[in-house]
Protein backbone atom coordinates (compact mmCIF):
# COMPACT_ATOMS: atom_id res chain seq x y z
CA UNK A 1 0.00 0.00 0.00
CA UNK A 2 1.47 3.86 -0.88
CA UNK A 3 2.18 6.23 1.87
CA UNK A 4 -1.20 7.86 1.59
CA UNK A 5 -0.85 12.24 2.93
CA UNK A 6 -2.41 10.71 6.05
CA UNK A 7 0.09 8.51 6.92
CA UNK A 8 2.69 11.35 6.13
CA UNK A 9 0.73 13.48 8.09
CA UNK A 10 0.56 11.16 11.12
CA UNK A 11 4.38 10.40 10.60
CA UNK A 12 5.13 14.22 11.11
CA UNK A 13 3.12 14.81 14.44
CA UNK A 14 4.24 11.69 15.74
CA UNK A 15 8.02 12.48 15.01
CA UNK A 16 7.46 16.05 16.44
CA UNK A 17 6.25 14.16 19.83
CA UNK A 18 2.34 14.38 19.19
CA UNK A 19 1.14 11.92 21.60
CA UNK A 20 -2.61 11.92 21.31
CA UNK A 21 -4.61 13.90 18.62
CA UNK A 22 -8.22 14.78 20.60
CA UNK A 23 -11.18 15.17 17.79
CA UNK A 24 -14.76 13.76 17.26
CA UNK A 25 -14.28 11.43 13.74
CA UNK A 26 -16.12 11.53 10.86
CA UNK A 27 -16.34 12.32 6.69
CA UNK A 28 -13.36 14.02 6.01
CA UNK A 29 -10.88 12.99 8.92
CA UNK A 30 -11.77 9.66 8.66
CA UNK A 31 -8.43 8.60 6.53
CA UNK A 32 -6.42 10.79 9.26
CA UNK A 33 -8.44 8.53 11.82
CA UNK A 34 -7.47 5.71 9.67
CA UNK A 35 -3.65 6.14 9.38
CA UNK A 36 -3.33 6.86 13.39
CA UNK A 37 -4.91 3.38 13.65
CA UNK A 38 -2.55 2.03 11.66
CA UNK A 39 0.30 3.73 12.86
CA UNK A 40 0.18 3.31 16.08
CA UNK A 41 2.17 6.17 17.72
CA UNK A 42 -0.77 8.49 18.31
CA UNK A 43 -4.21 7.57 20.32
CA UNK A 44 -6.75 9.37 19.11
CA UNK A 45 -8.85 10.91 21.98
CA UNK A 46 -12.92 10.61 21.08
CA UNK A 47 -13.98 13.60 22.77
CA UNK A 48 -18.02 14.06 23.26
CA UNK A 49 -17.57 17.89 21.99
CA UNK A 50 -14.63 19.42 19.98
CA UNK A 51 -14.42 22.78 22.47
CA UNK A 52 -13.41 19.83 24.81
CA UNK A 53 -10.89 18.78 22.54
CA UNK A 54 -9.51 21.79 21.49
CA UNK A 55 -9.31 22.59 25.77
CA UNK A 56 -7.58 19.34 26.43
CA UNK A 57 -5.29 19.46 23.84
CA UNK A 58 -4.14 23.45 24.91
CA UNK A 59 -3.56 21.82 28.51
CA UNK A 60 -1.49 19.34 27.01
CA UNK A 61 0.35 21.90 24.84
CA UNK A 62 1.05 24.04 28.80
CA UNK A 63 1.86 20.71 30.33
CA UNK A 64 4.45 19.24 27.65
CA UNK A 65 5.32 21.78 25.10
CA UNK A 66 2.83 20.30 21.90
CA UNK A 67 -0.58 19.06 21.77
CA UNK A 68 -2.99 18.20 19.08
CA UNK A 69 -6.68 18.09 18.13
CA UNK A 70 -8.53 18.13 15.21
CA UNK A 71 -12.72 18.76 13.60
CA UNK A 72 -14.31 17.42 10.85
CA UNK A 73 -15.65 19.51 8.05
CA UNK A 74 -17.80 22.75 9.14
CA UNK A 75 -19.52 22.11 12.41
CA UNK A 76 -16.39 19.96 13.68
CA UNK A 77 -13.99 22.19 13.19
CA UNK A 78 -15.88 25.32 14.14
CA UNK A 79 -16.75 23.71 17.73
CA UNK A 80 -12.98 23.84 17.94
CA UNK A 81 -12.75 27.39 17.97
CA UNK A 82 -13.72 28.86 21.54
CA UNK A 83 -10.79 26.47 22.81
CA UNK A 84 -8.66 27.45 20.30
CA UNK A 85 -8.77 30.88 20.94
CA UNK A 86 -7.91 30.09 24.84
CA UNK A 87 -5.02 28.29 23.46
CA UNK A 88 -3.63 31.04 21.62
CA UNK A 89 -4.65 33.77 24.13
CA UNK A 90 -2.86 31.34 27.20
CA UNK A 91 0.76 30.89 24.68
CA UNK A 92 -0.53 27.00 24.50
CA UNK A 93 1.48 25.17 21.19
CA UNK A 94 -1.27 23.54 19.86
CA UNK A 95 -1.64 22.03 16.19
CA UNK A 96 -5.37 21.72 15.17
CA UNK A 97 -6.12 19.81 12.14
CA UNK A 98 -9.60 21.61 10.61
CA UNK A 99 -10.75 19.13 7.64
CA UNK A 100 -12.56 20.38 4.75
CA UNK A 101 -14.84 19.40 2.10
CA UNK A 102 -13.45 18.06 -0.79
CA UNK A 103 -10.82 20.81 -3.24
CA UNK A 104 -13.27 20.56 -6.04
CA UNK A 105 -16.10 22.26 -4.13
CA UNK A 106 -14.46 24.75 -3.03
CA UNK A 107 -16.55 27.80 -3.41
CA UNK A 108 -19.44 26.08 -4.21
CA UNK A 109 -21.70 26.46 -0.83
CA UNK A 110 -20.91 23.09 -0.65
CA UNK A 111 -22.52 21.02 2.26
CA UNK A 112 -20.40 21.97 5.68
CA UNK A 113 -18.19 24.21 3.76
CA UNK A 114 -16.63 26.83 5.77
CA UNK A 115 -13.86 29.47 4.78
CA UNK A 116 -11.08 28.19 7.33
CA UNK A 117 -8.79 30.95 6.42
CA UNK A 118 -11.52 33.64 7.96
CA UNK A 119 -12.43 31.09 10.47
CA UNK A 120 -9.52 30.51 12.28
CA UNK A 121 -7.53 33.95 11.59
CA UNK A 122 -8.03 35.71 14.75
CA UNK A 123 -6.87 32.85 17.18
CA UNK A 124 -3.97 31.58 15.28
CA UNK A 125 -0.13 32.31 14.32
CA UNK A 126 -0.03 30.02 11.31
CA UNK A 127 -3.37 29.23 9.13
CA UNK A 128 -3.18 27.68 5.74
CA UNK A 129 -4.97 25.17 3.97
CA UNK A 130 -3.17 22.63 1.51
CA UNK A 131 -4.91 22.02 -1.33
CA UNK A 132 -2.11 19.77 -3.49
CA UNK A 133 -0.32 16.83 -1.53
CA UNK A 134 2.72 18.17 -2.10
CA UNK A 135 1.74 21.36 0.06
CA UNK A 136 0.90 18.88 3.04
CA UNK A 137 4.62 18.02 4.16
CA UNK A 138 5.84 22.00 3.72
CA UNK A 139 2.50 23.75 5.35
CA UNK A 140 2.83 20.78 8.38
CA UNK A 141 6.43 21.81 8.94
CA UNK A 142 5.79 25.19 8.95
CA UNK A 143 2.66 24.90 11.11
CA UNK A 144 4.64 23.47 13.98
CA UNK A 145 7.55 25.65 13.78
CA UNK A 146 5.06 28.72 14.41
CA UNK A 147 3.24 26.98 17.09
CA UNK A 148 6.34 26.08 19.09
CA UNK A 149 8.02 29.04 18.68
CA UNK A 150 5.72 31.69 18.86
CA UNK A 151 3.27 29.89 21.43
CA UNK A 152 0.12 30.01 19.70
CA UNK A 153 -2.61 27.78 17.83
CA UNK A 154 -1.30 26.60 14.60
CA UNK A 155 -4.37 25.46 12.20
CA UNK A 156 -3.61 23.34 9.06
CA UNK A 157 -6.42 22.68 6.83
CA UNK A 158 -6.88 19.47 5.16
CA UNK A 159 -9.11 18.82 2.24
CA UNK A 160 -10.79 14.83 2.59
CA UNK A 161 -9.47 14.31 -0.84
CA UNK A 162 -6.45 15.53 -0.12
CA UNK A 163 -5.46 13.58 3.01
CA UNK A 164 -6.80 10.26 0.69
CA UNK A 165 -4.33 11.18 -2.19
CA UNK A 166 -0.52 9.64 -2.41
CA UNK A 167 2.13 11.18 -0.65
CA UNK A 168 4.57 13.29 -2.27
CA UNK A 169 8.32 13.34 -1.00
CA UNK A 170 9.61 16.72 0.17
CA UNK A 171 12.73 18.71 0.03
CA UNK A 172 11.99 20.55 3.17
CA UNK A 173 12.62 19.23 7.26
CA UNK A 174 10.08 17.74 8.41
CA UNK A 175 10.77 17.83 12.20
CA UNK A 176 11.18 20.59 14.77
CA UNK A 177 14.11 22.47 15.35
CA UNK A 178 14.15 24.00 18.61
CA UNK A 179 16.98 26.53 19.11
CA UNK A 180 17.50 27.73 22.54
CA UNK A 181 18.81 31.53 22.03
CA UNK A 182 20.24 33.73 24.80
CA UNK A 183 17.29 37.05 24.92
CA UNK A 184 18.20 40.27 26.86
CA UNK A 185 18.94 43.75 26.34
CA UNK A 186 21.95 45.19 25.36
CA UNK A 187 24.64 45.75 27.75
CA UNK A 188 24.11 49.64 28.08
CA UNK A 189 20.25 49.17 28.81
CA UNK A 190 21.43 46.53 31.67
CA UNK A 191 23.82 49.22 32.81
CA UNK A 192 20.80 51.93 32.95
CA UNK A 193 18.64 49.86 34.77
CA UNK A 194 21.14 48.74 37.29
CA UNK A 195 22.10 52.66 38.13
CA UNK A 196 17.99 52.99 38.15
CA UNK A 197 17.84 50.38 40.31
CA UNK A 198 20.50 51.23 42.23
CA UNK A 199 19.82 55.00 43.26
CA UNK A 200 16.29 54.33 44.51
CA UNK A 201 15.31 52.90 48.13
CA UNK A 202 11.79 51.62 47.64
CA UNK A 203 11.67 48.86 45.10
CA UNK A 204 8.67 46.30 44.17
CA UNK A 205 8.63 43.49 42.17
CA UNK A 206 5.42 41.98 40.09
CA UNK A 207 6.18 38.94 38.13
CA UNK A 208 3.91 37.57 35.36
CA UNK A 209 3.93 33.85 33.66
CA UNK A 210 7.20 34.76 32.11
CA UNK A 211 9.21 34.84 35.38
CA UNK A 212 8.15 31.33 37.02
CA UNK A 213 11.50 29.93 35.07
CA UNK A 214 13.39 32.48 36.81
CA UNK A 215 12.19 31.88 40.53
CA UNK A 216 15.59 31.35 41.46
CA UNK A 217 16.72 34.82 40.08
CA UNK A 218 13.74 36.67 40.69
CA UNK A 219 14.37 35.92 44.90
CA UNK A 220 18.07 36.48 44.54
CA UNK A 221 17.08 40.29 42.91
CA UNK A 222 14.66 40.87 45.42
CA UNK A 223 16.90 40.14 48.21
CA UNK A 224 19.46 42.55 46.77
CA UNK A 225 17.28 45.27 46.57
CA UNK A 226 15.00 44.56 49.28
CA UNK A 227 11.79 44.31 47.30
CA UNK A 228 8.82 42.82 48.18
CA UNK A 229 7.67 40.48 45.54
CA UNK A 230 3.64 40.13 43.98
CA UNK A 231 2.20 38.30 41.15
CA UNK A 232 -0.32 37.52 38.76
CA UNK A 233 -3.03 34.43 38.83
CA UNK A 234 -1.23 32.85 36.14
CA UNK A 235 2.46 33.41 37.98
CA UNK A 236 1.49 32.04 41.76
CA UNK A 237 2.31 29.04 41.57
CA UNK A 238 5.36 29.81 39.88
CA UNK A 239 6.55 32.71 42.48
CA UNK A 240 4.85 32.11 45.65
CA UNK A 241 6.74 28.85 46.65
CA UNK A 242 10.17 29.33 48.87
CA UNK A 243 9.96 32.67 48.43
CA UNK A 244 9.86 35.08 52.19
CA UNK A 245 9.69 37.91 50.22
CA UNK A 246 6.36 37.73 48.43
CA UNK A 247 3.32 40.24 49.02
CA UNK A 248 0.38 38.41 47.13
CA UNK A 249 -1.31 38.67 43.58
CA UNK A 250 -2.89 42.01 42.77
CA UNK A 251 -5.59 42.32 40.63
CA UNK A 252 -9.65 42.06 41.11
CA UNK A 253 -8.79 38.68 42.55
CA UNK A 254 -5.84 39.87 44.36
CA UNK A 255 -5.49 41.05 47.60
CA UNK A 256 -4.74 44.69 49.31
CA UNK A 257 -1.42 43.92 50.65
CA UNK A 258 -0.02 43.57 47.05
CA UNK A 259 -1.73 46.52 45.72
CA UNK A 260 -0.42 48.86 48.51
CA UNK A 261 2.90 47.04 47.77
CA UNK A 262 2.93 48.32 43.95
CA UNK A 263 1.56 51.50 45.06
CA UNK A 264 3.88 52.55 47.58
CA UNK A 265 7.14 51.89 45.80
CA UNK A 266 9.34 54.50 44.10
CA UNK A 267 9.61 51.92 40.98
CA UNK A 268 7.74 49.19 39.75
CA UNK A 269 9.32 46.28 37.85
CA UNK A 270 7.42 44.18 35.68
CA UNK A 271 8.71 41.14 34.96
CA UNK A 272 7.42 38.69 31.98
CA UNK A 273 3.62 40.34 32.83
CA UNK A 274 1.05 41.80 30.03
CA UNK A 275 -0.93 42.30 33.30
CA UNK A 276 -4.08 43.92 31.72
CA UNK A 277 -5.82 45.03 34.27
CA UNK A 278 -5.17 48.88 34.92
CA UNK A 279 -6.65 49.86 37.69
CA UNK A 280 -4.45 48.03 39.54
CA UNK A 281 -1.22 49.55 38.32
CA UNK A 282 0.31 52.29 40.29
CA UNK A 283 0.10 55.85 37.90
CA UNK A 284 2.58 58.40 40.37
CA UNK A 285 5.71 55.65 40.57
CA UNK A 286 8.68 54.87 37.98
CA UNK A 287 7.58 51.43 36.26
CA UNK A 288 10.17 49.27 33.96
CA UNK A 289 9.20 46.36 32.39
CA UNK A 290 10.95 43.57 30.67
CA UNK A 291 9.20 41.39 28.41
CA UNK A 292 10.00 38.98 25.64
CA UNK A 293 8.06 40.28 23.45
CA UNK A 294 8.37 43.98 22.49
CA UNK A 295 5.03 44.76 21.24
CA UNK A 296 3.65 44.36 25.13
CA UNK A 297 6.22 47.05 26.45
CA UNK A 298 4.03 49.75 27.58
CA UNK A 299 1.05 49.31 26.23
CA UNK A 300 -0.44 48.68 29.60
CA UNK A 301 1.43 51.89 31.60
CA UNK A 302 3.40 54.46 31.26
CA UNK A 303 7.18 53.41 31.41
CA UNK A 304 10.30 54.49 32.62
CA UNK A 305 12.20 51.71 30.71
CA UNK A 306 11.04 48.84 28.04
CA UNK A 307 13.61 46.58 28.00
CA UNK A 308 12.64 43.40 25.51
CA UNK A 309 14.95 40.10 26.75
CA UNK A 310 13.80 36.54 28.56
CA UNK A 311 13.62 37.05 32.14
CA UNK A 312 15.90 34.65 33.65
CA UNK A 313 18.38 35.80 30.74
CA UNK A 314 18.16 39.45 31.89
CA UNK A 315 18.16 38.93 35.31
CA UNK A 316 21.71 36.59 35.34
CA UNK A 317 23.08 39.97 33.55
CA UNK A 318 21.70 42.46 35.94
CA UNK A 319 22.36 40.76 39.45
CA UNK A 320 26.20 41.11 39.07
CA UNK A 321 25.95 45.19 38.65
CA UNK A 322 23.16 45.85 41.84
CA UNK A 323 24.53 47.10 44.81
CA UNK A 324 22.56 45.14 48.20
CA UNK A 325 20.50 47.68 49.97
CA UNK A 326 20.50 47.77 53.93
CA UNK A 327 17.65 49.33 54.27
CA UNK A 328 14.74 47.31 54.46
CA UNK A 329 12.04 48.99 56.76
CA UNK A 330 9.75 49.35 53.59
CA UNK A 331 10.03 45.53 52.73
CA UNK A 332 9.81 44.30 56.80
CA UNK A 333 6.15 46.78 56.20
CA UNK A 334 4.59 45.10 53.67
CA UNK A 335 5.56 41.41 54.48
CA UNK A 336 3.99 42.12 57.89
CA UNK A 337 1.06 43.92 56.18
CA UNK A 338 0.92 40.86 53.75
CA UNK A 339 0.61 38.71 57.11
CA UNK A 340 -1.98 40.69 58.72
CA UNK A 341 -4.21 40.31 55.20
CA UNK A 342 -3.50 36.41 55.72
CA UNK A 343 -4.90 36.36 59.05
CA UNK A 344 -7.89 38.61 58.25
CA UNK A 345 -8.65 36.18 55.01
CA UNK A 346 -8.86 33.54 57.75
CA UNK A 347 -12.24 34.68 58.76
CA UNK A 348 -13.59 33.88 55.60
CA UNK A 349 -12.11 30.39 56.22
CA UNK A 350 -13.20 29.86 59.72
CA UNK A 351 -17.08 30.90 59.13
CA UNK A 352 -17.70 27.52 57.25
CA UNK A 353 -21.44 28.28 56.12
CA UNK A 354 -24.30 26.58 57.07
CA UNK A 355 -25.87 23.46 55.40
CA UNK A 356 -26.92 23.99 51.11
CA UNK A 357 -24.27 27.24 51.99
CA UNK A 358 -21.27 26.13 52.53
CA UNK A 359 -18.71 29.11 52.43
CA UNK A 360 -16.46 28.49 49.19
CA UNK A 361 -13.29 30.01 51.21
CA UNK A 362 -13.72 27.45 53.46
CA UNK A 363 -13.65 24.66 50.61
CA UNK A 364 -11.23 26.04 48.53
CA UNK A 365 -8.95 25.80 52.09
CA UNK A 366 -9.36 22.32 53.07
CA UNK A 367 -8.51 21.35 49.14
CA UNK A 368 -5.45 23.20 49.64
CA UNK A 369 -4.84 21.32 52.66
CA UNK A 370 -5.63 17.74 51.44
CA UNK A 371 -4.03 18.24 47.32
CA UNK A 372 -0.61 16.35 46.83
CA UNK A 373 2.44 18.26 47.04
CA UNK A 374 2.44 18.33 43.19
CA UNK A 375 -1.14 17.91 42.34
CA UNK A 376 -2.14 19.84 39.37
CA UNK A 377 -5.44 21.98 39.59
CA UNK A 378 -7.60 23.45 36.59
CA UNK A 379 -10.30 26.15 37.42
CA UNK A 380 -13.21 27.25 35.89
CA UNK A 381 -13.72 31.04 35.21
CA UNK A 382 -15.79 33.00 37.57
CA UNK A 383 -16.16 33.18 41.37
CA UNK A 384 -14.28 29.30 41.58
CA UNK A 385 -11.36 31.39 40.26
CA UNK A 386 -11.44 33.89 42.81
CA UNK A 387 -11.45 31.11 45.96
CA UNK A 388 -8.92 29.31 44.46
CA UNK A 389 -6.46 32.27 43.63
CA UNK A 390 -6.45 33.44 47.38
CA UNK A 391 -6.94 30.31 48.73
CA UNK A 392 -4.40 27.93 46.85
CA UNK A 393 -0.65 27.61 48.31
CA UNK A 394 2.03 26.80 45.21
CA UNK A 395 4.73 24.67 46.32
CA UNK A 396 7.00 24.78 43.36
CA UNK A 397 5.59 21.44 41.74
CA UNK A 398 1.98 21.96 41.99
CA UNK A 399 0.24 23.34 38.76
CA UNK A 400 -2.34 26.01 37.34
CA UNK A 401 -4.37 25.42 34.50
CA UNK A 402 -7.25 28.14 33.54
CA UNK A 403 -8.64 30.42 30.99
CA UNK A 404 -6.73 33.70 32.33
CA UNK A 405 -6.33 34.92 28.91
CA UNK A 406 -10.13 34.30 27.54
CA UNK A 407 -11.91 34.09 30.22
CA UNK A 408 -14.07 31.07 29.32
CA UNK A 409 -16.87 29.81 31.41
CA UNK A 410 -16.27 25.14 31.15
CA UNK A 411 -12.88 24.80 30.72
CA UNK A 412 -11.62 23.44 33.76
CA UNK A 413 -13.02 19.94 33.24
CA UNK A 414 -11.64 19.82 29.38
CA UNK A 415 -8.49 20.99 30.23
CA UNK A 416 -8.55 17.95 32.98
CA UNK A 417 -8.82 15.43 30.51
CA UNK A 418 -5.69 16.92 28.82
CA UNK A 419 -3.47 16.99 31.91
CA UNK A 420 -4.34 13.59 33.39
CA UNK A 421 -3.61 12.44 29.76
CA UNK A 422 -0.25 14.69 29.83
CA UNK A 423 0.87 13.62 33.56
CA UNK A 424 -0.12 10.12 34.12
CA UNK A 425 0.26 9.51 38.15
CA UNK A 426 -0.57 13.16 38.93
CA UNK A 427 -3.07 13.85 40.83
CA UNK A 428 -5.37 16.45 38.89
CA UNK A 429 -8.70 18.20 40.08
CA UNK A 430 -11.10 20.51 38.21
CA UNK A 431 -12.33 23.10 40.27
CA UNK A 432 -15.69 23.89 38.71
CA UNK A 433 -18.54 25.97 38.93
CA UNK A 434 -21.73 25.11 38.19
CA UNK A 435 -22.25 26.76 35.24
CA UNK A 436 -19.60 25.91 34.16
CA UNK A 437 -19.48 21.64 34.15
CA UNK A 438 -23.43 22.50 32.63
CA UNK A 439 -21.88 23.74 29.62
CA UNK A 440 -19.94 20.81 28.67
CA UNK A 441 -21.54 17.76 31.08
CA UNK A 442 -21.55 15.45 28.24
CA UNK A 443 -17.44 15.46 28.19
CA UNK A 444 -17.59 13.64 31.75
CA UNK A 445 -18.14 10.57 29.45
CA UNK A 446 -14.77 11.28 28.12
CA UNK A 447 -13.26 10.94 31.55
CA UNK A 448 -15.42 7.67 32.05
CA UNK A 449 -14.47 6.12 29.10
CA UNK A 450 -10.52 6.36 29.30
CA UNK A 451 -10.63 6.00 33.07
CA UNK A 452 -8.51 9.31 33.78
CA UNK A 453 -8.75 9.67 37.81
CA UNK A 454 -9.71 13.26 37.64
CA UNK A 455 -11.18 14.67 40.44
CA UNK A 456 -13.85 17.25 39.45
CA UNK A 457 -15.22 19.44 42.69
CA UNK A 458 -18.17 21.11 41.59
CA UNK A 459 -18.82 25.19 43.50
CA UNK A 460 -22.75 24.42 43.35
CA UNK A 461 -23.84 27.91 43.86
CA UNK A 462 -27.12 27.57 41.69
CA UNK A 463 -26.19 30.69 40.10
CA UNK A 464 -23.79 32.24 37.83
CA UNK A 465 -21.87 33.78 40.55
CA UNK A 466 -19.52 36.17 38.74
CA UNK A 467 -22.06 37.37 36.62
CA UNK A 468 -24.25 37.93 39.32
CA UNK A 469 -21.67 40.18 41.25
CA UNK A 470 -21.53 42.14 38.09
CA UNK A 471 -24.96 42.67 37.76
CA UNK A 472 -24.98 44.12 41.73
CA UNK A 473 -21.82 46.08 41.11
CA UNK A 474 -23.48 47.95 38.78
CA UNK A 475 -26.45 48.70 40.57
CA UNK A 476 -28.91 46.40 38.79
CA UNK A 477 -30.92 43.60 40.02
CA UNK A 478 -29.90 40.14 39.15
CA UNK A 479 -31.93 38.58 36.71
CA UNK A 480 -31.61 35.89 34.71
CA UNK A 481 -28.22 34.73 36.74
CA UNK A 482 -29.77 31.54 38.89
CA UNK A 483 -29.73 27.92 37.83
CA UNK A 484 -31.93 24.65 38.17
CA UNK A 485 -29.14 22.44 38.74
CA UNK A 486 -29.28 18.43 38.47
CA UNK A 487 -28.02 16.34 41.17
CA UNK A 488 -24.73 16.48 39.65
CA UNK A 489 -23.32 13.44 41.47
CA UNK A 490 -26.24 11.56 40.39
CA UNK A 491 -25.61 12.34 37.06
CA UNK A 492 -21.86 11.25 37.85
CA UNK A 493 -22.90 7.80 38.92
CA UNK A 494 -25.04 7.53 36.15
CA UNK A 495 -22.13 7.88 33.73
CA UNK A 496 -20.10 5.59 35.67
CA UNK A 497 -18.16 7.70 38.04
CA UNK A 498 -18.49 7.98 41.79
CA UNK A 499 -20.27 10.62 42.61
CA UNK A 500 -20.72 12.59 46.31
CA UNK A 501 -22.70 15.21 47.64
CA UNK A 502 -22.04 17.67 50.62
CA UNK A 503 -24.23 19.61 52.10
CA UNK A 504 -23.14 20.04 55.27
CA UNK A 505 -20.03 22.23 56.19
CA UNK A 506 -18.73 19.16 58.78
CA UNK A 507 -19.50 16.63 56.42
CA UNK A 508 -16.85 18.70 53.81
CA UNK A 509 -13.19 17.37 54.76
CA UNK A 510 -13.84 13.90 55.31
CA UNK A 511 -15.87 13.47 51.94
CA UNK A 512 -12.85 15.15 50.01
CA UNK A 513 -10.51 13.24 51.67
CA UNK A 514 -12.89 10.02 50.56
CA UNK A 515 -12.67 11.38 47.15
CA UNK A 516 -9.22 11.97 46.51
CA UNK A 517 -8.18 8.70 47.46
CA UNK A 518 -10.39 6.87 45.55
CA UNK A 519 -8.84 5.24 42.63
CA UNK A 520 -10.24 6.57 39.38
CA UNK A 521 -12.58 9.90 38.30
CA UNK A 522 -14.94 10.95 40.81
CA UNK A 523 -17.47 13.97 41.21
CA UNK A 524 -18.05 15.79 44.34
CA UNK A 525 -21.26 18.15 44.28
CA UNK A 526 -20.39 20.99 47.07
CA UNK A 527 -23.60 23.55 48.04
CA UNK A 528 -21.84 26.62 48.46
CA UNK A 529 -23.12 29.57 49.65
CA UNK A 530 -24.65 31.60 47.10
CA UNK A 531 -24.83 35.10 48.26
CA UNK A 532 -21.17 34.90 49.33
CA UNK A 533 -18.94 37.80 47.87
CA UNK A 534 -15.78 38.37 46.34
CA UNK A 535 -14.71 42.08 46.91
CA UNK A 536 -11.06 43.16 45.37
CA UNK A 537 -8.17 44.57 46.99
CA UNK A 538 -9.21 48.20 45.69
CA UNK A 539 -12.77 49.15 46.80
CA UNK A 540 -14.10 51.63 44.56
CA UNK A 541 -17.21 54.80 45.89
CA UNK A 542 -18.76 53.12 42.59
CA UNK A 543 -18.99 50.12 43.86
CA UNK A 544 -20.06 50.54 47.19
CA UNK A 545 -23.09 52.78 45.15
CA UNK A 546 -23.91 50.01 43.19
CA UNK A 547 -24.36 48.01 46.17
CA UNK A 548 -26.78 50.24 47.82
CA UNK A 549 -28.51 50.84 44.69
CA UNK A 550 -29.11 47.44 43.95
CA UNK A 551 -30.06 46.47 47.61
CA UNK A 552 -32.30 49.40 47.13
CA UNK A 553 -34.03 48.23 44.09
CA UNK A 554 -34.50 44.03 45.82
CA UNK A 555 -36.24 45.60 48.73
CA UNK A 556 -38.49 47.70 46.89
CA UNK A 557 -39.36 44.76 44.65
CA UNK A 558 -39.85 42.25 47.56
CA UNK A 559 -36.80 40.52 47.31
CA UNK A 560 -36.11 40.83 51.51
CA UNK A 561 -34.94 37.84 52.24
CA UNK A 562 -31.89 37.91 49.41
CA UNK A 563 -30.71 41.47 50.70
CA UNK A 564 -30.90 39.83 54.64
CA UNK A 565 -28.82 36.54 53.19
CA UNK A 566 -26.52 38.90 51.31
CA UNK A 567 -25.86 41.03 54.38
CA UNK A 568 -25.49 37.85 56.67
CA UNK A 569 -23.33 36.29 54.41
CA UNK A 570 -20.76 38.79 53.90
CA UNK A 571 -20.55 40.99 56.96
CA UNK A 572 -16.83 40.56 57.22
CA UNK A 573 -16.03 42.54 53.85
CA UNK A 574 -17.58 45.58 56.01
CA UNK A 575 -13.88 45.38 58.24
CA UNK A 576 -11.83 44.47 54.96
CA UNK A 577 -12.76 47.89 53.26
CA UNK A 578 -10.37 49.63 55.95
CA UNK A 579 -7.26 47.39 54.69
Amino acid sequence: MAKLVADQIVEMLANAGVKRLYAVTGDSLNHLNDAIRRDGRIQWIHVRHEEVGAYAAGAEAQLNGLGCCAGSSGPGHVHLVNGLYDAHRSGAPVIAIASTCATDEFGMGYFQETNTIKLFDDCSCYNQVAATAGQVPKMLQAALQHAVHKRGVAVFGLPGDVAAEDAKETTTATKIYQPNPIVRPSDSEITALAELLNSESKICIFCGLGAVEAHDDVIALSRLLKAPVAYSFRAKMGIQHNNPYEVGMTGLLGIASAYKSMHEADVVLLLGTDFPYTPFLPENNKVVQIDIRPERLGRRIALEMGLCGDVGDTLKALLPLLKEKTDQGYLDAMVEFYKEVQVRMQTYVEDKGKEDAISPEFVAAVLNKLAAVDAIFTVDTGMTNVWTARYLEGTGQRVLLGSFVHGSMANAMPQAIGAALARPGREVIALCGDGGLSMLLGDLVTIKQYQLPVKVIVFNNRSLGMVKLEMEVAGLPDWQTDMVNPDFAAVAEAMGIKGFSVRKPEDLENTLSMALQTPGPVLVNIFTNPTSLAMPPKIEFSQMKGFALWMSKLILGGRYDEVFDAVKSNYKHIRDISI
